[in-house]
């Protein structure tokens, strides 16, 4: 896994400086105490992406915003503890957890391109966020407290893989909260419901319909 701290990425800074010309710094729906750089019509970041349009670390999903929400709104959940925001994106949930006064987050994703979204908007929101890019769904247990998880049951193979790393995490005595609008994958007999929010499910347009999004704990 290659590591790029978020907040001074040398090798990532050209990236960084595209990207920054060509995204839009704006507040997420339900925070506004933070600010996030996010997808345009006229960003030209559709080529960037395998399957069109914008690629997803480039505007902010409803289960990473409800949990980044949750968050804020009970910040003992993450007070004094280092953090992992799995499938991390463009880092909001990693920033919202820094802004609630977690000790140390991390914020790991595949995309070498969402490291450099993950610096610019922890730069933006004035905290420090350790991006990683790799994948450690089958790796062993990180070494934190808790574990974050927006938006990754979007996939069955892919929740099968999510759903076994956290259980090797609970073995290791480290919690989860998992946000998701409630796709079809989404392990559900393991989950403890904690809150629930109206938000639309891919992103923050205003004109998207708004459907129920919550924030659970990994049992």
């Amino acid at each position: 896994m290659t590591r790029i701290l978020a907040q001074t990425p040398p090798r990532s800074r050209p990236r960084r400086e595209i990207l920054g010309a060509r995204l839009t710094l704006a507040t997420p729906a339900l925070l506004p105490e933070l600010r996030l750089y996010r997808a345009g019509p006229a960003s030209g970041l559709a080529r960037l992406a395998s399957g069109g349009g914008a690629p997803y670390w480039a505007y902010p999903w409803a289960g990473g915003l409800a949990l980044a929400r949750y968050l804020l709104d009970h910040p003992e959940t993450v007070a004094g503890k280092r953090v992992l925001d799995l499938g991390a994106g463009g880092g909001l949930v990693a920033i919202a957890a820094m802004k609630a006064g977690a000790r140390q987050a991390t914020a790991i994703d595949v995309d070498p391109d969402a490291m450099a979204a993950i610096a610019l908007n922890a730069e933006a929101n004035a905290v420090a966020v350790e991006a990683v890019c790799g994948d450690p769904l089958d790796g062993p247990a990180p070494d934190v407290d808790l574990v974050l998880v927006g938006d990754l049951f979007y996939e069955a193979g892919l929740a099968a893989r999510a759903t076994a790393f956290l259980d090797r995490c609970r073995l290791a005595g480290i919690a989860a909260r998992i946000g998701d609008p409630g796709r079809a994958p989404l392990p559900r007999a393991r989950l403890s419901l904690l809150a629930e929010y109206r938000l639309a499910d891919f992103g923050d347009a205003p004109d998207a319909t708004a459907t129920a999004s919550a924030v659970f704990a990994f049992v």
